[in-house]
């Protein structure tokens, strides 16, 4: 069966207030749709309290765009349909033909929000009964093969069979602006962690060859590149930094120092600090090398 939208689910988002929320979402939808305009993908997305809904010919590869939108927690291919039972287990049906065999088994996982004559038990009983005498596969609650997930949400309905992990954190650019000074690809993950909180990131780099792992890393998150090349033996770097900060309304600097070279670390910090007012923030200060390598693999940042 082909799907024909995908459900899109935010975290923390939703702990914030009706103001607030509505703001974060609007930011969400924005950075959406800035990254399909940049994979050239048509899509249409909308909204509602918990969920945002992308509709789009482009399901597969809007899956690879989602995975790298900071603020999503998780998103499902569905098919959408009628919030009625009939029309629920019609496509329940149409959907599970092509998914599970005699040989496995399946459990329904319904929920609901807003008022139906019948409960999220009701549809599950029904859906699942459908499904049993149509493939003849077994149920099983604890440990099945396949899940079938129903939301049932006011007048509509949507089915679908995973729930792919999207990045997590904050939608960027509702956190205000960061300076990243990048002295090596390693200090990219450092900027990346201040991005998943949701921090719109000016670049400052110190090499002529931090210039590329800088593009791909911009293009691979959907980011705005904004880099600026600097001399960091230059008199006066760090009062350049501050006023490189200032003029881009940017409330802290983050760096990749790390403990790995304490000594070289606090020589360089104590030197900030004495000719700088602006915060300086050290994400990778407890990191080990080792570890910092195996998380700029796991995010793509070349090193």
């Amino acid at each position: 069966m082909k799907y024909t939208m995908i459900l899109i689910r935010y975290g923390e988002l939703s702990l914030k207030s009706a103001y607030v929320r509505r703001y974060f979402e609007s930011i969400l939808v924005r950075n959406i749709n800035r990254a399909l305009v940049q994979e050239k993908l048509q899509g249409t997305i909308t909204k509602d309290r918990g969920r945002i809904y992308l509709r789009s010919p482009h399901i597969k590869e809007c899956n690879k765009v989602l995975r790298k939108i900071f603020g999503i927690v998780s998103f499902s291919p569905a098919v959408e349909t009628p919030a009625r039972p009939e029309d629920i287990s019609m496509v329940a049906l149409e959907l599970m033909r092509a998914t599970v065999t005699k040989q496995q088994s399946f459990a329904i996982r319904a929920t609901r929000t807003g008022a139906h004559p019948f409960t999220s038990h009701d549809i599950a009983v029904r859906v699942g009964d459908d499904i049993v005498n149509e493939t003849h596969a077994s149920v099983d609650l604890n440990e099945p093969d396949v899940e079938l997930f129903i939301e049932v949400r006011d007048k509509r309905a949507f089915l679908f069979t995973e729930k792919l992990k999207g990045v997590g954190g904050l939608p960027r650019g509702t956190q205000g602006n960061v300076l990243a000074l990048i002295e090596s690809p390693e200090s990219l993950l450092a900027a990346w962690y201040l991005i998943h909180r949701g921090c719109d990131t000016v670049f400052v780099h110190t090499k002529k060859s931090n210039e590329k792992p800088l593009n791909l890393f911009c293009k691979q998150w959907y980011l705005i590149p904004e880099s600026i090349m600097m001399n960091p033996r230059a008199s006066g770097f760090y009062r350049d930094l501050d006023r490189i900060a200032a003029d881009h309304h940017c409330d802290a600097v983050v760096t990749g120092h790390t403990l790995e070279h304490a000594k070289t670390t606090f020589s360089v910090m104590s030197t900030w600090k004495r000719q700088s007012a602006i915060p300086i923030l050290t994400p990778l200060i407890a990191m080990s090398e080792k570890e910092i390598k195996a998380r700029c693999r796991k995010l793509g940042v070349r090193l």
